[in-house]
Order: structure tokens, then C-alpha cells, then sequence
């Protein structure tokens, strides 16, 4: 369990698919998808037990039988039960203002966290951690050593929580995707934005005019649920890289992170799309014809 005194109520929980559906709504997912969030939370709404209890005596198993719940929804319930979060969530709400998610952090407020979004360009927690290790995170202006290893050690313990194999799940290392379907993925995502067949989203960041120009493409695929978009932060703007990182999120069975894949300048990959931090798999990848 997380280090909260009791787990969510009831309600907390229908607050959080409400949420997941608000911000699913309002990048225009598609619409069953919407709906299947808010018909969960409506059903568990009506529960006449709580949902933590179910998973505690049953299992995780038996989170399906409530009406309305399927796996992917079961996996977000036993997420919100053990570790008091939902990381699709808190994706979808850092992908509309990472500063929201910043300030979660000790010591962060609205200015800091929007200075840290700013001159890192990081837009997850995950990424703010990276950042926080090698010594970024230290040089932004109101930080320094001191407040950056207090942010450090509180990264740690909120995302060490979500990266532990969930109650009676598997142990090892997380799930990712083959670069084969990121690159597949990524090559179908960019086809379909030059042909304009996606539906665009209008990002809080860099978009003072609040124009929908972002796509956004998402899809279910060997077990993975996968949302590709355009890297939005201040560097690729600064570097006019917009349109060409890609930023893939994916999810199954627990699992989940992100890749942004790029046109490679590396020896022997000139011109060739890659998955940052695991060229050498791309390498492999080419050499075998893909």
C-alpha cells in the first residue's frame, strides 16, 4: 500500500475516472473511451462496498466484476488502491500543464514550477528526476544543491511506489514496447499529421492563442495502449524540432513510460528515425532489414 494512513474512498476513486474522462474529453479522445471511464465511476458511485476492499479480500481479479470495468480500467483501480495515484492521470495532467504536476513537490510553487518547465523543458516527472540527478535541476534559477536534493529524495519515494510490481503481480524489469512498433508507431503518427487525419489538442504551453495544433493520434496495439504526439517543450521549439520528436506514451498490464523517438545524426544511423537511449537496439533493428 502507499504511505497514506487509508486507502482512497469510494469517492476519491470516482473523482480521479471523472478526471481521467474530463481531460480525455478535452483532447478529443474517442468518445467509448470517455464514456467507459464515466460509466465506471457512475457503477462504482452506486458500490455498497469499497472498491479497496475488494481488491484487499478478492483480489485484483475481482475488480473486473464490477459492471463497467475492464482490465485497463481494473489496472487503474488497483493502481489508485495500492499507491493512492493514477499515472495516467497524472500524465494527461502534466501534458496540459507539467507545472501542475511539478507542484507537487515540496518547496515548488506556480513560478518555480513553471522555471523548472522552462529551462529544463522536462514535462514529467520522471523526466524531472533525470534532470535532478545530473545536476540540471541544481542550476535553475531558486533551486541550488540543497533544494534540488530535497526534490531529488522526494522523486524517489513517489515514483519508487509506482515502479514496485503491484500486489501478487510479476517481479523484474517493466515491460517496453519493441522498437519495431515505437518506430511503426512513429512513422504512422507523422504520415497521418502531414495528411491532417488526426484530431488536434490546443497545449496550455507555447500556445498563447490556444490554437488546436498539436496532433494527436491513439491507439490500441499488441496489448499496448499508445499515445503519440509532437514534442511541445521549449527546446524542440528552440531547436525547431517540433515536427520531428515524437513523443510515444504507452501503457499494459501496469506498465507504463514513455519514448520520443528523433532523426538520428550518429554515425551509421545518418537520417534514420531512433528511439533515444536505445540505439543500439535501432542499430540492430536496420542491420536486420527493418
Amino acid at each position: 500500500m502507499s504511505d497514506r494512513t487509508s486507502p482512497l474512498s469510494n469517492r476519491e476513486i470516482v473523482e480521479a475516472l471523472d478526471r481521467i474522462a474530463v481531460l480525455l474529453e478535452a483532447r478529443e479522445a474517442n468518445p467509448f473511451r470517455v464514456g467507459s471511464y464515466r460509466g465506471a465511476a457512475r457503477e462504482i458511485e452506486a458500490l455498497n462496498r469499497s472498491v479497496a476492499a475488494i481488491y484487499v479480500q478478492e483480489g485484483p481479479g475481482a475488480l473486473q466484476d464490477i459492471p463497467g470495468v475492464g482490465e485497463g480500467i481494473a489496472s487503474i483501480l488497483a493502481e489508485l488502491v495500492e499507491e493512492g495515484r493514477s499515472r495516467l492521470l497524472e500524465r494527461l495532467e502534466a501534458e496540459q500543464s507539467p507545472e501542475m504536476a511539478f507542484q507537487r513537490l515540496p518547496g515548488v510553487g506556480p513560478k518555480l514550477a513553471a522555471r523548472i518547465h522552462d529551462e529544463l523543458g522536462v514535462n514529467t516527472l520522471e523526466d524531472l528526476e533525470g534532470a535532478a540527478h545530473d545536476g540540471r535541476l541544481a542550476r535553475v534559477h531558486g533551486i541550488g544543491a540543497k533544494k534540488a536534493s530535497g526534490i531529488r529524495d522526494a522523486l524517489a519515494g513517489m515514483l519508487g511506489r509506482s515502479r514496485r510490481p503491484p500486489a501478487g503481480g510479476r517481479s523484474g524489469p517493466a515491460d517496453v514496447p519493441p522498437i519495431s512498433l515505437l518506430l511503426e508507431v512513429d512513422a504512422e503518427y507523422r504520415s497521418a499529421a502531414d495528411m491532417d487525419a488526426l484530431p488536434r489538442i490546443a497545449p496550455r504551453r507555447f500556445n498563447p492563442e490556444g490554437r488546436k495544433w498539436l496532433p494527436i493520434y491513439e491507439l490500441e496495439r499488441d496489448g499496448w495502449d499508445i499515445t503519440a504526439l509532437f514534442s511541445n517543450t521549449r527546446r524542440a521549439h528552440e531547436l525547431d524540432r517540433t515536427r520531428n520528436w515524437v513523443v510515444i506514451y504507452y501503457h499494459r498490464n501496469g506498465d507504463d513510460g514513455q519514448a520520443t523517438v528523433v532523426t538520428s545524426n550518429a554515425q551509421g544511423l545518418e537520417g534514420r528515425r531512433v528511439v533515444r537511449g536505445r540505439e543500439p537496439e535501432c542499430r540492430r533493428y536496420y542491420a536486420r532489414g527493418g
